[in-house]
C-alpha cells in the first residue's frame, strides 16, 4: 500500500489560551462539539484546533491548524468559555460547567507517521 498524500497544512499560532477558546466556541454548533487537541513536542504542550478554510481558489478547502505552545500541561479535561456583557471568561476544568461552552481536550498519540509532517511544520 502506498503512502497517501495530503496537501500541507497552514499552521497559525495564537497569541493566548483566551484566543484559541475563543476561536474554537466560535465554531461549535448545537449538536456539533469542536474539540481542542493536545500533544507533546520535546518540552512544549501543544493545544489547538484544525479547521478547513472552505473553497479556497481552486483547493475545496484549504487545512489550517490554529494552536498555542505552553511550558505546561492544562489540568483539565476542557476549556469552558463564557462571553457576556462583562466580558470573557475562560476557564480549565475536569468537567462542564451550566452557562458555558465546554470544549473538550483529546490528548493525541504520535505513533501516527503523518501526524509527525504536522509538528514538523509548527516548527519552522
Amino acid at each position: 500500500m502506498s503512502e497517501q498524500q495530503f496537501e500541507p497544512m497552514m499552521p497559525i499560532k495564537l497569541t493566548t489560551l483566551n484566543d484559541l477558546a475563543r476561536l474554537a466556541s466560535s465554531t461549535s454548533a448545537l449538536g456539533h462539539v469542536t474539540y481542542i487537541v493536545h500533544f507533546t513536542h520535546g518540552e512544549k504542550h501543544y493545544y489547538g484546533v484544525f479547521v478547513v478554510f472552505r473553497d479556497y481558489y481552486k483547493l475545496y478547502g484549504l487545512p489550517m491548524f490554529y494552536y498555542i505552545e505552553m511550558d505546561k500541561e492544562l489540568p483539565g479535561n476542557y476549556i469552558l468559555f463564557r462571553s457576556d456583557e462583562a466580558g470573557e471568561n475562560v476557564e480549565i476544568s475536569r468537567g462542564t460547567k451550566p452557562g458555558y461552552i465546554a470544549l473538550p481536550i483529546i490528548n493525541l498519540s504520535l505513533d501516527n507517521p503523518q501526524f509527525l509532517k504536522v509538528i514538523q511544520l509548527l516548527n519552522k
